[in-house]
């Protein structure tokens, strides 16, 4: 497929995800089994779309990583075995790992917490001509902190900055964060990793019975599902409060991971794609030079 109409597909398939106005939002309008315009049986179509997409990504960094202007960050959150390391190994596959940089956030250290909650992301922020991706980020401090109250306490914050209004301010500060990076040249996009309760259980139940997945479930997996709803609204309230024209969320349905995939790199396709990206011209003294060097090569 060519650069142009793939770009154009990506344009069109991601849309209808993205969310840059979260007033008239509601979690319940996105179904986590959607898959747009294709049918369950077309997973072999998506997934040669996605080695196209792959192959277009490839292109489109070494741009960015050569004309050294542009960053982007890419962030992802969701509930446990959305397909978040999934998404971020199959999407990013092809990229030069030169210009790509993830960082992955837990439960916080001691010395993250003697800090405000933006700071350690802060540190793993992507230079120019490089993607960076959040597994998780401080996106946390409105989810887990919120739906679990005794994280909050354990913050060392001064009683006076605690109350009824601190997420509104967590929000309002992530805000003004995301638009000072968008306006030194980072593209912030954020990818909501829409799994349903049933998907997430039947994954869950895949992560014991296999031994070789065995790893990737713990006791505690278990535990936060009874909090469920908690997290959907303390998704859907983050969405409404932080979806902005310069950092989108996209609400990506995730019960079918090939799909996931495809929309998570036809976003980024098209992110990149409106950067006007190209590799840095050559003056003309430096012409001269590349003449003369390879005049000595050939002589040689």
């Amino acid at each position: 497929m060519k650069l142009d109409k793939l770009i154009k597909s990506a344009s069109s398939l991601s849309k209808g995800y993205r969310v840059t106005d979260g007033d008239q939002f509601r979690l319940k309008d996105f179904s986590p089994r959607d898959t747009g315009d294709l049918r369950h049986d077309d997973k072999p179509q998506a997934e040669e779309a996605l080695q196209a997409g792959v192959q277009a990504l490839a292109a489109l960094q070494d741009m960015l990583y050569a004309q050294d202007k542009w960053s982007v960050l890419l962030i992802f959150q969701a509930m446990d075995a959305a397909g978040k390391d999934g998404a971020i190994k199959h999407v990013m596959s092809g990229l030069n790992p030169q210009g790509c940089q993830v960082a992955s956030f837990k439960a916080p250290s001691n010395e993250e917490l003697d800090h405000d909650f933006l700071w350690r992301c802060q540190r793993h922020l992507p230079e120019r001509g490089r993607i960076g991706i959040f597994n998780r980020s401080y996106y946390e401090e409105t989810l887990v902190v919120r739906v679990h109250p005794e994280l909050l306490a354990r913050q060392k914050l001064p009683a006076r900055v605690v109350g009824k209004d601190i997420w509104k301010t967590r929000f309002k500060d992530i805000r003004a964060f995301e638009r000072y990076l968008a306006r030194n040249g980072t593209v912030v996009l954020k990818f909501f990793l829409n799994v349903s309760h049933g998907e997430q259980r039947k994954r869950f139940l895949e992560r014991i019975d296999r031994p070789e997945k065995n790893w990737k479930f713990s006791a505690a997996d278990a535990r936060e599902r009874t909090f469920w709803k908690d997290y959907m609204a303390a998704y859907e309230d983050m969405i409404v409060h932080t979806a902005t024209p310069e950092a989108p969320w996209f609400v990506v349905p995730a019960d079918n991971k090939w799909f996931t995939r495809l929309v998570v790199a036809s976003a980024l396709i098209h992110a990149l794609a409106r950067l006007d990206l190209r590799y840095p011209g050559v003056g003309a003294a430096q012409l001269k030079e590349l003449a003369a060097a390879k005049r000595t090569l050939m002589a040689e």
